[in-house]
């Protein structure tokens, strides 16, 4: 069994993480009376903190949505868009994290006179101050409100940032109903200028959403894609290539952004050893492994990473293969892959052959 140390000084690499789920409930609240914001169910830090997972832990995508209404509400200035995103880079950096992508949406940030720009602006400044010096890099995705009806418009804006720390585009949001087809212009824009693309598909909504997601819209990753286990084989006997859609993920190395805890919360997996992460990694397919909301899910990466070593019996290979899935399908430069994976290797090769030894030894 891996040890918490060892996974938390382990070098990660996080692609789902959103920033209005991650604030520290320390700060929802200082902001909060100095925001003149009345609406918190409580004031009381540790309080709050227990009452956002309580209320993420609901067995509904809809209803977990809800706790959002209060991080959200202190979300609505520059200075406070500043702070919480340094405080992200400062605490992803403290959990190990080499390198994140961490997606918001803006148009979320616009009910106290922000514009877009303005709201993209404060994050990435945060993300720069909150990384120096740290060890990670930090960039962004950007997220449109799947819900609505922007989504165009709302990467037009992430183009404009697309050298400045913005790497990719997502919708978000409640999923049954509202289809990725639905965004398809915003999509179509981001192939015609090769702009990355992410969606939250088959969180809940089943392998159908997948398929446009990949086929329609663009995705090179998907966010969740629970639904794809719809299409592995139940038994031994039945061939993987039967299934069109789960060849090409594996042909392809589609990522799949997995979030065990909050796929949990959610209701969308019934217990953590149900949940199709290690079978998917057995396969073949480019599974990762994400926090999604670490305030609500009361979770980190390195949490994540501990549970599921726990459930499934994960060896330290296993992390390597999950930060080598994340870090080959991040949307940076391959000169910067590079560099980066050359630290994994360094690191967990380093670590395979001490415990290797420390096993000799024993």
């Amino acid at each position: 069994m891996l040890s918490p140390e060892i996974i938390r000084t382990a070098p990660k690499v996080l692609l789902h993480d959103h920033l209005d789920g991650g604030l520290r409930a320390s700060t929802i609240v200082e902001l909060a009376k100095d925001l003149g914001v009345k609406s918190l169910p409580t004031y009381n830090v540790t309080e709050l903190g227990d009452w956002m997972t309580a209320t993420a832990d609901r067995k509904d995508l809809e209803l977990y949505l809800e706790a959002f209404s209060h991080t959200l509400s202190v979300m609505q200035t520059q200075d406070a868009l500043y702070r919480i995103a340094a405080e992200c880079a400062e605490d992803l950096a403290d959990d190990g994290i080499i390198y994140a992508e961490v997606r918001f949406a803006p148009e979320l940030h616009l009910s106290k006179g922000l514009t877009v720009p303005q709201v993209i602006e404060s994050v990435l400044e945060g993300f720069k101050s909150g990384s120096e010096g740290k060890g990670i890099i930090v960039n962004t995705l950007i997220c449109a409100i799947r819900s609505r009806t922007r989504s165009k418009e709302i990467l037009e804006h992430a183009l404009h940032f697309r050298l400045k720390g913005v790497v990719g585009f997502d919708i978000a949001g409640p999923e049954i109903g509202y289809p990725p087809s639905g965004h398809i212009d915003a999509f179509n824009l981001a192939i015609d200028v090769d702009f990355p693309v992410t969606i939250h598909a088959g969180e809940v909504g089943g392998v159908d959403y997948i398929r446009e997601a990949v086929e329609d819209c663009g995705a090179s990753r998907i966010g969740h894609g629970l639904g794809l286990q719809e299409e592995v084989p139940s038994d031994e006997t039945t061939a993987i290539g039967e299934s069109n859609l789960l060849s090409f993920f594996l042909n392809e190395q589609i990522a799949l952004e997995l979030c065990p805890t909050s796929n949990l919360h959610i209701g969308a997996v019934d217990s953590l050893p149900e949940h199709p992460i290690s079978r998917f990694i057995d396969l073949g397919l480019c599974a990762t492994i994400n926090t999604d909301n670490r305030l609500m899910s009361n979770t980190s990466l390195s949490k994540e990473l501990q549970r599921c070593s726990e459930t499934f019996g994960w060896e330290i290979s296993t992390v390597h293969t999950l930060m080598r899935n994340a870090l080959s399908s991040s949307f940076i430069s391959s000169e910067l892959k590079e560099d980066l994976n050359s630290a994994l290797s360094n690191w967990y090769h380093s670590s395979s052959r001490a415990k290797g030894s420390s096993n000799e030894n024993n």
